[in-house]
């Protein structure tokens, strides 16, 4: 049996701390030169991502890919100067076992973030390849409003309310995306009764002129203001009136726009001598009717 006294267990403890402690001193060069190769490695890797996103700017005229690259060069340029920096202190084995740590909790983390990963690979998707571009007014699922950022696993959009709508990346590959902007062209719509006796010719001619007319309202060869007779309704024919607008300030002033059309039509033919009837009730009285609350006036 062996017995260890206290003093040996002394001598153990101290040989062993000032064995550490010598070594700690020999490796602080080491240590240095890896924080300064990780602080260097951070601020070249910022300089980087942000020179590479405006000279990706400037080729492509893209603010929303070049800075979804940006961010991906530095995030990948700070990964290595972490693995040179442990190298260089002399720790390449715990960047080693990291790497390998990596490698083998791939799987695990691929189940357990797997809408991460999805998110992730699909902004770099729509990076590259996407139906639109930053302020352009779209919308996504029941989603309605102006494209603001693209980040690594979500598409911000304002809305015209106000709301900030964080869409995950995923979503924007799968499901439709209506884009209201990339022509600059939209189509309203709305329909103006007019009386049997009047002339539908003489009313569609005094209707696209007060179109014409109307500063904001856009044609061209192939954006055509149109008007067609929609129904025989029972106290009026009803007329569909079909005009497009600019979608590059879709929110407010295409409302405007359809607000000052409505009037301009209702004033241009009201003044044109056309008639536009209310809707006229059809009261049938059978004669077993007693004190009914009708009044005739005579207003002439």
């Amino acid at each position: 049996m062996i017995i260890t006294t206290n003093q040996e267990v002394y001598e153990d403890v101290r040989t062993s701390t000032l064995t550490y402690f010598d070594k700690f001193i020999e490796m602080i060069p080491l240590y240095t030169l890896g924080i300064l190769i990780l602080v260097l490695g951070i601020f070249i890797a910022g300089w980087v991502g942000q020179f590479a996103r405006k000279s990706i700017q400037s080729r492509t005229k893209d603010p929303l890919m070049s800075k979804f690259l940006g961010r991906g060069i530095r995030f990948i340029l700070i990964l290595i100067f972490i693995m040179l920096a442990l190298d260089a202190a002399g720790l390449g084995n715990i960047s080693a076992g990291i790497l390998a740590a990596a490698g083998a909790s791939a799987v695990v983390l691929g189940f357990a973030f797997k809408d991460v990963g999805q998110n992730f690979i699909a902004g770099v998707i729509l990076s590259f390849n996407r139906p639109f571009d930053v302020d352009d007014t779209v919308e996504i699922g029941d989603i309605f409003g102006k494209v603001k950022t693209l980040e690594f696993r979500y598409t911000k959009l304002k809305t015209f309310d106000g709301k900030d709508v964080y869409i995950p990346n995923s979503d924007v590959i799968t499901r439709p995306v209506f884009n209201y902007t990339e022509d600059g062209f939209y189509r309203y719509d709305f329909v103006v009764g007019i009386a049997y006796e009047d002339a539908i010719d003489e009313a569609k001619k005094v209707i696209l002129k007060a179109l014409e007319e109307e500063p904001t309202v856009m044609e061209d060869a192939a954006h055509q203001n149109f008007i067609m007779e929609d129904e025989l309704a029972a106290s009026a024919v009803n007329l569909k009136v079909f005009f497009w607008v600019d979608t590059k300030e879709f929110g407010m002033q295409a409302l405007i726009t359809k607000g000052n059309v409505v009037k301009r039509v209702k004033e241009a033919l009201v003044t044109a001598g056309f008639y536009l009837p209310a809707t006229i009730q059809e009261v049938k009285l059978y004669g077993k009717e007693k004190n009914l609350p009708i009044s005739m006036v005579n207003k002439a």
